[in-house]
Order: C-alpha cells, then structure tokens, then sequence
C-alpha cells in the first residue's frame, strides 16, 4: 500500500493526499512532522535526509520527497491530474512551480507570524512587507483566472490546481487585511466543490 509520512496541518502533505484521493488511491498516512514526532532521526532522515515532509514511499517501494516532485510522479504513473492538451500542460507546469518559487515565499514570514505565532517571527516592518508580497502574488493569480477558464490550465483540473487552491486556502484562512479577489475565489469554490478538495481544505486548518 502507499504510504504518505507528514502530519496534515501541512499545506505540502496535503497536497499529496488530495492528489492520492482524487485518484481513489487507496493509502497509509502517519504522522511525522513537529509538534507531533520530530522528523530529525535517523528512521526518517533514511528516507528524506533533509528531515522535511512530506515522504511518499509507493506499493513498488521508490521513496520520493518533495511535494510538487511527488505531484507530477502521480500524474505521470497514475496517467491522470495533467492535461493531455501540450499547450494545457505547458501552463499546468507553469502555475505548479510559480506556487512553489514564486507565492510560497511571499506568506513565510506572515503565516509564521500571524497563524502559526512562531517565536521569533515577530517583527512588524517584515510581517507587513510579507503580507503585501502575499497579496502581490495573489493578484497575479486573480488577473490569470480573470480569463475565464475555469481551471488554472484550462479546461481541465490538474494537480496545478492543487497546489494553487491550497495556496488560496492558506490566504483566506490567515488573518490579516486584504481585498476581494473575486476570481480566486471562485476558483477556490470551484475547487471546494470536489469532494477531495473540500476534504483537504478544512475551515479548521489555516
């Protein structure tokens, strides 16, 4: 069976686990990840050595680390979550690492800050240069979705999808001002229409 090591407060583990459920993957989920079970041991430094989840081990035994990596093996093994249209693909790949290189930076310090109340992450010049850099992105994201297709690639749902309602999620559910970006946020209800996505976008988990 597939088994999934990551506590599912974070956005990456969730990633995968939306991707598996879309699939009607059947898997195994254990909880690693501080504050629940310190990843710095040797039994999971073994699997992924810098001590970071989530860790994706499949049926055929491959271990794989890194979310968005883990996301397209999906897709590629599973024949499923990109689409087939080149030009589709092409945007899907685009938007997938966009949200990790470009919008994942952007909210670190303020979610560290004002969601998670990470010690140290208190500092009121960075936390504002943070949450403007977070709504930047987001503006990005809304002026692309304000084209009218209703996935991110296109027609179709793909694990860019994924990564991007999850980012959403994350934007809505963290407390701080911002404006109404009405097309994110009808893709975020698209999204949250799936059962998978509804699932793995909780009101309880920021």
């Amino acid at each position: 069976m597939v088994r999934v090591l990551g506590r599912v407060t974070s956005i990456n583990v969730r990633k995968v686990l939306w991707a598996l459920d879309e699939l009607g993957e059947i898997y195994d989920r254990e909880d690693w990840g501080l504050p629940i079970r310190d990843p710095k041991v040797p039994e999971f430094l073994a699997l992924n050595p810098n001590a970071q989840i989530p860790v994706f081990i499949d049926d055929d035994g491959l271990t794989l680390w890194e979310s968005n990596a883990i996301l397209l093996y999906l897709a590629k093994t599973r024949s499923a979550l990109l689409p087939v249209d080149i030009h589709a693909y092409g945007r899907a790949l685009q938007w997938l690492i966009w949200q990790a290189t470009e919008l994942n930076p952007a909210w670190g310090y303020a979610h560290h800050a004002i969601a998670r109340k990470t010690p140290g992450y208190d500092d009121p010049a960075k936390i504002a240069e943070s949450v403007s850099r977070w709504n930047g992105q987001m503006d990005i994201l809304d002026a692309e979705l304000a084209k009218g297709a209703p996935f991110i690639a296109g027609e179709d749902f793909s694990i860019a999808d994924i990564a991007l309602g999850l980012s959403t999620h994350r934007w809505l559910r963290t407390p701080f001002e911002r404006k109404a970006l009405p097309h994110v946020e009808a893709h975020y209800e698209r999204l949250r229409q799936r059962p998978a996505g509804a699932k793995w976008m909780p009101d309880n988990i920021p």
